[in-house]
C-alpha cells in the first residue's frame, strides 16, 4: 500500500531553523533555575508585554525632556509610541497570521507569573517591537548600546521563560528594525530643539550681511 503523501514543509521546519532553535533552547536551559535570573527574565517578560516598557520610556521621556527641550522633544516622544503601535497592530496582525508557528513546550513548570499569548510564535512581538523601540530611541536620543541591550535582554527572555523559539527572535527582530526604517522615511521625526536653534544659527552664519 502506497504511503500517504504528507506536504512539504515550510523552512521554519527546516533542519538548520531545528538545529538553531535546538541550540538557543540549550543555552537557556543552562540558564534557568537561577532564582535572580529567573526574576529578571520573567519580570522583563511580563514588562514588555503590549510593548508596555516601551511606551513608559517614552512617556518618561516626554515628561521629563519635555520640560528641558520644550514641546518639540515630546512630539519625538508620542511619534516613537504611535510608530511602535503601528508595528505592532503589523507584526501581530497579518505577518503572524501568515505563519501560525506552534509555540515551545520545553518549559512546563512556570516559577513566576507569564502570559503566554495565543498568536502565533513566529515572529516574537517582543523581539520585533524590541528592535524597533532601539531604533527610534537611538535615532531620537542617541545611547543606542543601551537601547540595543535592553532591546536584546527581552528578546532572549522569551526563550528564557519557553515562550519562543531561538528563530523567532531573530524573525522578530528583522521584522522591527525593517518596520522603523520604513516608518523612518515615511514619517520622519521632527527635529530636535537644539537641532533647530543649529540651523538658525548656520542659516545666519551664512546669511551675506
Amino acid at each position: 500500500m502506497q504511503a500517504e503523501s504528507v506536504p512539504p514543509r515550510g523552512w521554519l521546519d527546516s533542519p538548520i531553523v531545528a538545529a538553531f532553535d535546538a541550540r538557543a533552547d540549550r543555552w537557556a536551559e543552562h540558564l534557568r533555575g537561577h532564582g535572580s535570573l529567573d526574576r529578571v527574565m520573567y519580570a522583563l517578560s511580563q514588562a514588555a508585554n503590549h510593548s508596555l516598557l516601551w511606551h513608559a520610556i517614552n512617556a518618561v521621556d516626554a515628561a521629563v525632556g519635555g520640560v528641558v527641550a520644550g514641546p518639540a522633544h515630546r512630539r519625538r516622544a508620542l511619534r516613537r509610541s504611535l510608530v511602535l503601535a503601528g508595528e505592532q497592530a503589523v507584526v501581530n496582525g497579518p505577518i503572524k497570521s501568515s505563519f501560525r508557528r506552534t509555540r515551545p513546550s520545553t518549559v512546563i513548570d512556570h516559577p513566576h507569573d507569564l502570559r503566554t499569548p495565543l498568536t502565533s510564535s513566529f515572529p516574537s512581538g517582543h523581539a520585533s517591537a524590541g528592535a524597533c523601540a532601539a531604533m527610534l530611541l537611538s535615532r531620537d536620543l542617541g545611547m543606542a548600546p543601551l537601547w540595543w541591550t535592553l532591546a536584546g535582554a527581552v528578546a532572549w527572555s522569551r526563550v528564557h521563560v519557553g515562550a519562543h523559539h531561538g528563530s523567532d527572535l531573530v524573525g522578530g527582530a528583522a521584522a522591527g528594525t525593517v518596520l522603523a526604517a520604513v516608518a523612518g522615511r515615511a514619517w520622519p521625526a521632527p527635529p530636535s530643539t537644539t537641532a533647530s536653534a543649529r540651523q538658525r544659527t548656520d542659516r545666519g552664519a551664512t546669511t551675506p550681511a
